[in-house]
């Protein structure tokens, strides 16, 4: 194991620590959230866990303040008004406001500060809000989630095609890979200095990735027990490369200016 790695903290950022209206859906979370946390944990990482939803925006970001990186998970919809939509729409879940202000502040604030991140799912979503983008709110039954099942057969399989030369096809090691899905919603207009870096079949955009920022956002889900073993692995490790990056640009300013 990296010795450096065993230093680092990721903070893991979901959206609520309790669904007592919908206990089958919110054991289905808790066991994708709760890999992320035991994949990264295994990798060597520290690991602080924080529901949005249960903290005001300005104690999510203290909690955080020390994060080296960090991963916003799969939940709910994000509320329309933070980018321009309305209400009443097809398949519309719960929101939790308070969640999406502290999560879009995370990701603004990780763009100002350089700290990798990495959205799953509604943690793709929110990067792009908080960018300024926009999402379509429905799209008809396709590829991209089971319908009319149990909550457990809900993900749905099928190809991704990354973007040659992308951030995430250097990390996932090439362009054709096999994903699981469980999302009504996708990316419309993107946010400002995102770039589309996968795409589903149909066109729909899979991934996003920052200009130049480390900043990463898959639509898909590669913490589920039953996608390829190595995706999820592989993304965090994609998180350490970039603090890693990071760390020595500053260490060579630091010496520069010392000198």
């Amino acid at each position: 194991m990296n010795e450096e790695l065993t230093n680092r903290m990721l903070a893991v950022v979901e959206v609520t620590t309790a669904r007592p209206d919908r206990p089958v859906y919110h054991a289905k979370v808790q066991v994708l959230n709760s890999r992320v946390v035991s994949e990264a944990k295994a990798g060597g990482w520290s690991v602080t866990r924080v529901a949005a939803a249960d903290v005001t925006p300005a104690e999510l970001l203290r909690r955080t303040v020390d994060a080296d990186a960090v991963v916003i998970v799969g939940g709910e919809d994000i509320s329309p008004n933070y980018y321009g939509g309305t209400t009443g729409y097809e398949g519309e879940t719960v929101h939790f406001a308070s969640a999406d202000e502290g999560q879009i502040a995370l990701v603004q604030r990780a763009l100002a500060l350089g700290t990798p991140l990495l959205g799953i799912c509604r943690g793709l979503q929110i990067i792009n809000v908080a960018l300024g983008g926009t999402l379509v709110q429905h799209i008809d039954d396709g590829i991209h989630k089971n319908i009319d099942v149990p909550i457990d057969q809900i993900l749905s399989t099928h190809d991704v095609t990354l973007a040659a030369g992308s951030t995430i096809a250097a990390v996932l090691g090439g362009v054709d890979i096999s994903v699981q899905s469980a999302h009504h919603q996708i990316v419309d207009g993107l946010g400002a200095g995102l770039v589309a870096a996968a795409h589903a079949p149909d066109g729909l955009i899979e991934a996003l990735e920052h200009g130049s920022a480390p900043i990463v956002g898959v639509q898909w889900h590669p913490e589920a027990p039953d996608s390829p073993a190595d995706q999820l692995a592989l993304l965090l490790a994609g998180l350490a490369a970039q603090h890693d990056a990071r760390t020595r640009v500053e260490a060579r300013i630091t010496s520069a200016l010392v000198a």
